[in-house]
């Protein structure tokens, strides 16, 4: 088994709406649940460097198991950038959520390009809540976009109307997902969701991101 690629947003701020970033559970739930399975991780943002952090609760021990591991500390404090990974080290890319997300994923034409061939080689593609802002514009090799026709999750309308930021983000990710072709679906808010089309795993909400390390973890069992 090879490794997974953790990908971090680089984005701090929510238009005029205050700090955001990476959301913090959703990167340590799906980090425990590999980590205990002995998988290795990398992890990587679109500038490099110690990307921002939301959602920061260290109340939750699993979030302070992850913020205080040595090896993951400094894998988290010194995020590689997309020119310094090798795609064919890794056997999935796992885009955490955080609403920075929003605004650095979608149009990142190298973000796009890693997983393109890490899917294109055999290879996982995983997303949780805003995560999946990553996979609206990816194309694969004979032009189609990677979610069509398949069924995807991410953070719904009704969620990011809860938090009063649907005026906020440039998109509605539960609309784009549809625009993009994929067979969108979700659960009632805040309710753990995950899909799973063959080697694609999308999770709804931060409630999701163990659960989607689960399925991620059970396809590269296979």
């Amino acid at each position: 088994m090879k490794k997974v690629l953790f990908v971090l947003t680089s984005h701090g701020e929510k238009g005029n709406a205050g700090s955001t970033g990476y959301h913090l559970g959703e990167v340590s739930h799906p980090w425990k649940v590999f980590h205990d399975a002995g998988v290795e991780m990398d992890f990587m943002s679109p500038k490099g460097g110690e990307p921002p952090v939301d959602g920061f609760d260290l109340e939750d021990p699993t979030n302070m198991e992850f913020w205080n591991h040595p090896t993951y500390k400094e894998k988290r404090i010194h995020t590689q950038s997309p020119k310094e990974i090798n795609p064919s080290d890794y056997s999935a890319i796992y885009f955490a959520g955080g609403h920075g997300t929003m605004w650095d994923f979608p149009d990142n034409a190298e973000l796009q390009e890693l997983t393109k061939t890490i899917y294109e080689s055999g290879g996982i593609v995983g997303a949780v809540c805003h995560g999946p802002s990553a996979l609206v514009n990816v194309k694969l090799s004979n032009g189609t976009k990677l979610i069509a026709g398949k069924r995807v999750n991410g953070f719904s309308n009704e969620e990011e109307a809860i938090v009063k930021l649907e005026g906020v983000v440039p998109f509605l990710l539960e609309n784009q997902l549809i625009a993009a072709g994929g067979k969108y679906s979700k659960s009632a808010p805040w309710n753990t969701h995950v899909e799973v089309n063959e080697r694609l795993v999308t999770g709804q909400n931060p409630q999701s991101a163990k659960a989607v390390g689960e399925a991620i973890l059970s396809l590269l069992k296979k």
